[in-house]
């Protein structure tokens, strides 16, 4: 059964001194929670809209993807960005006063579009974590990739933020010669994007998760398949294993969280088993966005493309059983809003 949703489009959206539901804590007396997300940040560029973030006091930060732009694999110089992007003052406030979790895109993994050719990629995965301030007893620190669930409970419920590595296990991509976009699908149903290691937890997670909304955080867009850049629909077979995994497993509430493009989007699309419509918020970019954008087809697309700085805003409300997605721009400015029960 289609479950109808509300859209509006409006024009102009682990240091913590700050009590949160971290993995297994609770949250008191709350039923509502507030999570801010965002990609593609350069960490030498100016970042006007940390300050938003924290007016609107954001129970958790979730990075998206190209937290900084290192593009290398010398270490000192990656561990000196990071460094750099940590005194940034106004993500050194969000630092001290909001949890930080995330996961990582290609040019903090290292390569421009790199996956599993990336020589560095497990000492770039010691250095990421380490900017994550994650402890060293996490099973990030001894297990290949960055891929991680973390469980918040409320008084109204309780919500799984399930973080994926697309970079350490993804097979190389296809080059197109034929027209001008940059990838072709690989249609051989042998390339994989998460790894079977990667898919066997992510099965299992999804299997036995009892929460009312499970947030899946991918670098890289699910359901926006068209443009030619990377997208999971370079890999056709890893999508339709992905929507047959979540309408199988009987989670509840899920919903992808995006980067990578510089643009930001809200896609929905209805999944044979599922009984509401997937969505795909794309949230990108934070410090520089792809504001000569002249459009480009997405089938999926609810709503206009925002082409200018934004964050995105999660707020979830356990006891309705309603989210409210948003992109925000400069001044807290409200770009885009959309709605869904379920």
């Amino acid at each position: 059964m289609r479950i109808p949703f509300i859209l509006l489009l409006v024009s102009g959206l682990l240091l913590s001194c700050k009590p949160i539901a971290n993995q297994t804590d609770q949250k008191a007396s709350e039923q509502i929670l507030n999570i801010a997300f965002g990609s593609c940040n350069k960490h030498d560029l100016e970042n006007r809209l940390w300050d938003d973030i924290l007016n609107l006091k954001p129970d958790l930060w979730i990075w998206g993807g190209d937290n900084i732009y290192a593009d290398t694999d010398d270490m000192s110089v990656m561990r000196r960005m990071y460094q750099a992007q940590d005194s940034v003052p106004g993500y050194r406030k969000l630092l001290l006063n909001v949890p930080i979790l995330g996961t990582w895109d290609d040019h903090d993994y290292g390569l421009n579009d790199g996956g599993v050719e990336f020589t560095a990629k497990a000492k770039s995965q010691q250095v990421f974590l380490d900017f994550l301030k994650v402890p060293e007893n996490d099973v990030r620190r001894t297990r290949q990739g960055i891929y991680k669930a973390h469980d918040y409970k409320l008084d109204g419920g309780s919500v799984k933020i399930l973080v994926l590595d697309t970079r350490y296990f993804r097979s190389p991509l296809i080059k197109d010669t034929l027209t001008n976009k940059r990838y072709i699908p690989d249609l051989s149903g042998e390339a994989t994007v998460l790894g079977d290691e990667q898919w066997n937890w992510l099965e299992e997670q999804l299997k036995t998760s009892r929460a009312d909304f499970n947030l899946i955080v991918s670098s890289i867009q699910f359901l926006s398949n068209e443009h030619g850049f990377e997208c999971w629909g370079n890999f056709p077979a890893e999508v339709s294993k992905m929507e047959a995994m979540i309408a199988a497993s009987g989670a509840r509430g899920v919903i992808i969280l995006s980067g990578d493009r510089h643009i930001s989007e809200f896609s929905s699309k209805n999944i044979p088993g599922l009984p509401y419509p997937l969505l795909d918020f794309t949230s990108s970019g934070l410090t520089h966005a792809y504001t000569k954008f002249k459009g480009e087809p997405n089938r999926f697309r609810q709503g206009e493309v925002v082409a200018t700085e934004s964050f995105g805003w999660v707020s979830i409300n356990l006891k309705t059983k309603e989210v409210i997605l948003q992109m925000r721009g400069d001044q807290g400015t409200l770009l885009g809003e959309l709605q869904q029960n379920y």
